[in-house]
């Protein structure tokens, strides 16, 4: 059978290669189809070769090379059938195989054969193969036929000089609805046998990639991935850094089959199972191991029985010996990946992990559907640290951990063993983690090796420094060239030097001018001095049960000069300490003293999750704060970015990003004394954080802000609250000082610890 590639391809040297390998391909499989399904006679051997001869004499190859061509690998497959049939008979081993009915599908109409070509590129048609009124599974090989489209598409693009959206294969793009465990095989099949000396580094040449209305988003683009390495994907929002990582998470791009692959995309749907047991679920590899090797030990034991029926020189007994070596020998490879992947300690691993991320130990045994979904997000990031792929794709971790679990998975990853592609905007994590910057703009990958997000900050300027100097030398070179060959081109005596300058000019590199990074601005409005106090807790104590109290003894206050981080592991009252300081709720003890004239501006993701995304900015604003007329309402959504046509277009059409913005702009417009902002830097790039830092160090009122980012923390605030132990207290340090007293809390086996 090996010789069946080089058969087809002699006698269908005339035809389009697609085709070619679709035929070798579909034959090939042929060797793997089960004798039952041949026996049954659910599948007609014969018909199966008559559907690949007219597909090939279809798509233009010589008839009676073809057809000669069909009667021999007929001739071989049959004589293979026999002998397969012969070694059944003694061994009664059912798992020879032959032809896999589920590969394989019979097409002899006309219409079949033209659907199979159009699919293949060669046509203009439908992806779907059908069989006796039914679809069935194709078993084209998907990443060379994405391959191939790629190609297509760019050559219709450079033949016809201009972008064409060009619609790939249904085939591809078809969304099946998968479990879990079904989704985790197919994108990471277990194989036995060693996968030494097999490179896990990935290197992807040349590719294009779309997102689904057809717009490119990467052009003749590179990724290069070494493994063991950390890498942090940054870019402006909109960019497609996350559908780039959604590409590979689907092997849509061509990355190695022996590289095991997890992403961190979206929360766990709930259920009764239990958080520990959901996190030892989601490694199948185990799971489907641990399954196994029970399943083969109770067929053992069953075996032992059947064998005491036999005589022993008969030949039940031969057969029952047979299937036992198989077994065993099948046995010896569980029992070694089982070890290799340390499935003893398993448990012991996922509960630490698990802890980690703020997972208490009663926690790890309520089921999941109890939690919420920025904890079920947790389970997801707990699930993919446990299975340890060989590439971890993770979209913006940090999002929904607070900074004792940042600080744990940011010292996790540093000791990560395999390769990490991380989307963050947050700065002190890349710094922490990264040890390469895949830095994505204008449709194109550029690396920077060695570096964490501010040494990349930097060179990435002095990059733009650099090529900005170059294109404006070239072109006052170029202009100055041009110059002389327009004045002398016609000029018998210069003709000459003209003609030489012309040579110069056409040899010049074409130099692009360097993108233009888009600058935001936040301005928060200046707002009227007030007296103290602000906003004064004393002996402040709260609790929806007096007998269990989730703030007590609290003695902090907010003036107008103040710039606070209140930070401390999700769950431990910061969200309730704000409720009291803006008296939504009532202090079962203690007093809050506030200013008469204090006018505070809220911000929460609730916020953004509330705009009405069916409206513009600006008619949402006018409906929602009456009061101005649709320019003035321009004019302040321009404070924060929100300009030109933005503020017209249906808010459903913004970025995260922006809605954050719109929000802001919002909670500004009764010109607030005190800001209260709850993870305002969620959903912010680099340029929208820069802004909001800005606008924040430079606001004539106070700011009170709860966030996991270290970094805008750092920048912003002057004084940090620790919500810690049923109380909170001002903290005596930088929020630096807070994250090593955090790791320094660390227990033997390196968990955080919660406070």
């Amino acid at each position: 059978m090996s010789s069946i590639g080089s058969q087809v391809r002699k006698a269908t040297v005339s035809i389009d290669p697609i085709v070619t390998d679709y035929a070798v391909g579909y034959l090939n499989h042929l060797s793997s189809t089960t004798l039952d399904a041949v026996q049954s006679k659910s599948l007609d051997l014969p018909l199966e070769i008559d559907f690949i001869t007219k597909l090939l004499i279809n798509a233009g190859s010589s008839p009676d090379k073809v057809e000669s061509l069909a009667k021999s690998i007929l001739d071989q497959l049959s004589t293979q059938l026999k002998e397969n049939q012969a070694k059944l008979e003694l061994t009664g081993d059912t798992s020879k195989r032959l032809l896999d009915i589920n590969i394989l599908q019979s097409h002899n109409s006309k219409e079949n054969i033209n659907t199979t070509l159009n699919m293949l590129g060669v046509g203009g048609g439908a992806d779907d193969i059908e069989h006796a009124g039914r679809k069935m599974e194709t078993r084209v090989d998907l990443k060379k036929l994405a391959k191939a489209e790629q190609k297509i598409a760019k050559k219709v693009a450079k033949r016809n000089n201009k972008f064409v959206q060009y619609e790939a294969s249904k085939l591809i793009n078809q969304s099946n609805e998968e479990d879990y465990d079904s989704f985790f095989m197919k994108i990471n099949p277990l194989e036995f046998g060693s996968a030494a000396g097999k490179s896990k580094d990935i290197k992807i040449d040349t590719f294009d990639l779309y997102v689904g209305d057809g717009q490119r988003i990467l052009s003749d683009a590179q990724l290069t991935l070494s493994f063991g390495h950390r890498y942090g994907l940054v870019g402006q929002n909109g960019i497609g850094k996350s559908t780039l990582l959604r590409a590979l998470s689907r092997r849509e791009l061509n990355v190695p089959k022996h590289v095991s692959i997890l992403h961190v995309e979206q929360e766990l749907r709930g259920d009764e199972t239990k958080a520990l047991q959901s996190v030892l679920d989601a490694d199948v590899w185990r799971k489907q191991l641990l399954s196994e090797e029970t399943k083969i030990n109770e067929r053992l034991k069953e075996m032992d029985k059947l064998r005491a029926e036999f005589d022993e020189n008969s030949l039940e007994v031969k057969k029952l010996d047979n299937e036992r070596e198989d077994l065993d020998n099948h046995l010896i490879q569980i029992s070694e990946k089982l070890a290799d992947m340390e499935s003893d300690k398993a448990e012991a691993r996922a509960a630490s992990i698990l802890y980690g991320l703020g997972f208490s130990t009663e926690a790890q045994q309520k089921a999941t559907n109890t939690f919420s979904g920025g904890w079920r997000m947790r389970l997801s990031l707990a699930r993919a640290l446990f299975c340890q792929p060989d590439l971890l794709l993770l979209d913006e971790p940090s999002n929904m951990l607070d900074v004792p679990s940042i600080a744990y998975l940011a010292e996790y990853l540093k000791t990560y063993p395999a390769t990490v592609l991380t989307v963050s905007h947050d700065r002190a994590f890349l710094n922490e983690v990264a040890t390469d910057i895949i830095y994505q703009h204008n449709e194109r990958l550029d690396y920077y090796r060695g570096q964490d997000f501010d040494s990349f900050y930097t060179t990435k300027e002095e990059r733009r420094k650099t090529a900005q100097r170059e294109y404006e030398n070239q072109m006052a070179y170029r202009k100055h060239l041009q110059e002389f060959i327009d004045k002398y081109r016609y000029n018998a005596a210069k003709s000459q030097e003209a003609q030489s300058r012309i040579k110069k000019l056409e040899k010049l590199p074409v130099l692009e001018p360097p993108e233009e990074e888009k600058t935001i601005s936040f301005k928060f409005p200046d707002c009227e001095k007030l007296s103290p106090p602000i906003i004064q807790l004393q002996d402040v104590s709260f609790g929806y049960d007096p007998e269990s109290l989730l703030l007590k003894d609290v003695n902090l206050d907010v003036q107008m000069d103040s710039r606070i981080a209140l930070v401390g592991a999700n769950g431990c009252g910061k969200t309730t300490l704000l409720k009291v300081m803006m008296e939504e709720l009532r202090p079962t003890k203690g007093f809050v003293s506030r200013n008469g004239r204090l006018r505070i501006g809220y911000f929460t993701q609730h916020h953004v999750d509330s705009l009405d995304l069916t409206k513009s900015a600006v008619d949402w604003m006018s409906t929602a704060y009456p009061g101005k007329n649709d320019e003035e309402y321009r004019r302040h959504l321009g404070s924060f970015g929100i300009t030109g046509s933005l503020g017209l277009q249906r808010m459903q059409l913004l970025s995260g990003g922006q809605k954050s913005r719109v929000a802001f702009a919002a909670l500004c417009l009764n010109n607030p004394h005190i800001l209260v902002l709850d993870e305002p830097s969620n959903h912010l790039d680099t340029s929208g954080l820069d802004a909001l830092e800005d606008s924040l160090k430079n606001f004539s009122g106070g700011v009170l802000m709860v966030s996991h980012d270290i970094s805008i923390i750092d920048s912003v605030c002057n004084e940090i609250w620790v919500s810690e132990n049923g109380t909170c207290k001002k903290f005596p340090g930088t929020i630096y000082d807070y994250r090593d007293y955090i790791l320094s809390s660390a227990d033997a086996s390196g968990v955080v610890k919660k406070h």
